[in-house]
């Protein structure tokens, strides 16, 4: 189940990335020398007659178009290659943007269409109640809200300032923060008053044994209950924007806490994971597995608009540099800047595979 997840879930978004660099390209005139679902070895392939070479390689840990001019699969511009018509280079800045920008947008436009696919059908779930259900009705044993000086009745309408709309958004924002000390405001007999507390960190093991840290600060809502209200494709589509722009403040909350140090760099995970990850989603049906499948492909839009060289984004904050100095940086510094960013991503990926096999079984974990 493993291995069948995740070459189901990474062969077609790899696929759906590289193809999206790949049509803005052909659409610009540029030609595509190789087309690659993987890395290393090629397996099989085949020549189209337009010259682009379509092939399936042994690493299935991701793919590339490299076009004409590129010096190699990480599009890294080569400095002896002639600009001529059909090479990338010889393409207009606004048209490389374009083609750069296409693959990440691809997994974003998917992430989006999957969700709001899942809204137009399912429905969108709404809070239905008599009180509302920022309310709190109850404390748990050892609440840290409670020794806080909260009391039931007491309506929390901010977190640090920032309005929250329901109590699933408060659940959200206190679980990505745990251990961190932050500023409530709540309405008490007409009056707002602003407790301070420090939220819980509890371990959470799902039903694969895999262990999450998340904060709480130990309430229940006096009253809101959840009922699905049925929404046409056009409404999907914004609450499927949403739901992709919620995620994604959720990974940069994610990295910035690993930068600073308030989360462990060993939650990073890496192939193996994901490959864990889409086994188990996929032994939960189909939904669960394509909503796995969208939450992959966001982060594959989002790591690459990275501005990291030798990553989509890297290449897009060279054009911007391009752009402002009206003249292209220069190969030296260019190629210095490409191989700092590959070390880097060579470093990531040693570091998460690194976690990824600690946390195997074979380890106690």
């Amino acid at each position: 189940m493993y291995v069948l997840g995740f070459l189901l879930v990474l062969g077609p978004l790899v696929t759906l990335h590289e193809l999206g660099h790949y049509l803005v390209g052909r659409w610009f005139g540029v030609q595509a020398e190789a087309f690659s679902v993987g890395f290393g070895k090629e397996l099989m392939g085949f020549t189209d007659r337009r010259g682009t070479r379509w092939k399936l390689s042994a690493l299935p840990l991701g793919g590339y178009v490299q076009f004409r001019g590129d010096m190699n699969p990480a599009s890294v511009p080569d400095p002896h290659a002639p600009v001529e018509e059909g090479s990338f280079q010889a393409a207009a800045l606004w048209k490389r943007a374009l083609i750069v920008a296409a693959g990440p947008v691809t997994n974003l436009l998917l992430a989006i269409a999957i969700f709001a696919g899942f809204f137009a059908i399912i429905g969108k779930p709404v809070i239905v109640g008599e009180e509302d259900s920022r309310t709190i009705g109850a404390f748990a044993e050892g609440s840290v809200a409670q020794a806080a000086g909260m009391q039931i009745g007491d309506v929390i309408v901010e977190i640090d300032g920032q309005a929250i709309r329901d109590f699933t958004d408060l659940k959200t924002r206190v679980a990505l923060h745990p251990g961190k000390r932050m500023v409530f405001t709540v309405r008490r007999d007409g009056r707002e008053i602003d407790l301070v507390l420090t939220t819980a960190r509890s371990q959470r093991r799902d039903e694969f044994g895999n262990v999450s840290t998340e904060g709480l600060i130990g309430i229940a809502p006096a009253d809101g209950r959840y009922e699905i209200e049925k929404v046409s494709v056009l409404e999907a589509i914004p609450l499927g924007v949403q739901q992709s722009w919620d995620i994604t403040a959720m990974m940069i909350t994610g990295i910035r806490q690993i930068v600073t140090g308030e989360r462990s760099v060993k939650e990073l995970g890496g192939p193996l994971k994901i490959a864990k990850y889409s086994g188990e989603q996929l032994s939960l049906g189909a939904a669960a597995f394509i909503h796995f499948a969208a939450l992959i492909s966001l982060n594959l839009a989002f790591i690459n608009f990275l501005p990291i060289p030798a990553l989509d984004g890297g290449h897009l904050m060279f054009y911007a540099a391009e752009a402002i100095r009206r003249k292209p940086v220069g190969p030296q510094a260019t190629e210095w800047a490409y191989r700092t960013g590959i070390a880097l991503v060579l470093m990531l990926m040693a570091v998460v595979t690194v976690n990824d096999i600690i946390s195997l079984p074979i380890f106690g974990s």
